[in-house]
């Protein structure tokens, strides 16, 4: 299986109107599309790696548009592409005004990546411009080997997973959390996996909310499938910082693995 390759851009806002310097800046890796920032840059295969960031400078025509190409590859160790995507062109409404444009890059790794370490670069070229700058940003990653973990971490406004959504609303939304495992083993006798998924929120200060967490057991999975998705129904009831440990556990195997997820609630307005 070959990782795929993906470049999406969304929008966001700056005071300024006229076009300047092309830059990207504030990058980091999140969790999802729209997600919290993510720590580190070390995936397992199976994962998937977002980078965030702006696009600065860019120039907006009068009717409230910018006109801009995206290309991204990524190369190994020693500088050789093992993917490339052919550059492609797009315009968007940035209808409150600014000069800056928000962006995802993301790579999803087949189960099957070879371990090392990787450069992702995304060059953006601003095609109402005459001179049409350029501005390139390069992002190491490493992919270690093949592993039991959870990957895919993000959240959505639907079950199934479909349409990205941000982990900090508003009280009364709810978003569904989506997260995959990868690397269990199956049953020797019943080829099944033998899988507990569990999501409890944790306060500021890293103390269970709940007595018990949610939990989905996973044991039925078709053979030729190397990984195992729930998703789990978050209503934001109240306001604060928090945080969501989703944790997996491989019976057969008597492993467990968590991560924990940055979730904000704030007050609607009154």
């Amino acid at each position: 299986m070959s990782p795929t390759l993906i470049v999406a851009a969304l929008l966001a806002f700056a005071p300024a109107q006229t076009a300047g310097k092309l830059e990207i800046a504030n990058v980091r890796n999140t969790y999802g599309v729209l997600g919290p920032t993510r720590a580190n840059s070390k995936l397992i295969p199976g994962d998937i790696l977002f980078v965030s960031y702006d696009i600065e400078g860019i120039a907006i025509s009068d009717e409230g548009r910018v006109h801009y190409s995206m290309v991204m590859e990524v190369v190994d160790k020693n500088g050789k592409a093992t993917l490339k995507q052919d550059p492609f062109e797009k315009i968007e409404l940035v209808p409150l005004g600014g000069n800056r444009v928000a962006a995802r890059a993301f790579v999803t790794l087949g189960v099957d990546h070879p371990a090392g370490e990787f450069t992702m670069k995304v060059t953006v070229t601003d095609m109402s411009v005459k001179d049409k700058p350029s501005a390139t940003l390069e992002r190491k990653f490493e992919v270690l080997p093949p592993d039991f973990g959870i990957v895919a971490v993000y959240a959505s406004l639907d079950e199934r997973g479909q349409t990205a959504a941000p982990t900090t609303g508003v009280v009364g939304q709810a978003v569904f959390i989506n997260y995959t495992a990868v690397g269990f083993k199956r049953d020797p006798d019943k080829k099944q996996p033998n899988l507990r998924f569990e999501m409890i929120p944790l306060d500021e200060n890293g103390k269970p909310l709940m007595a018990k967490a949610l939990f989905h057991e996973g044991n039925d999975l078709d053979e030729k499938l190397p990984n195992y998705t729930v998703r789990f129904l978050l209503p934001m009831s109240r306001p604060g910082k928090f945080s969501i440990r989703l944790s997996c556990t491989d019976i057969v195997t008597k492993k467990t693995v968590s991560v924990d997820l940055p979730v904000t609630v704030i007050a609607g307005e009154k």
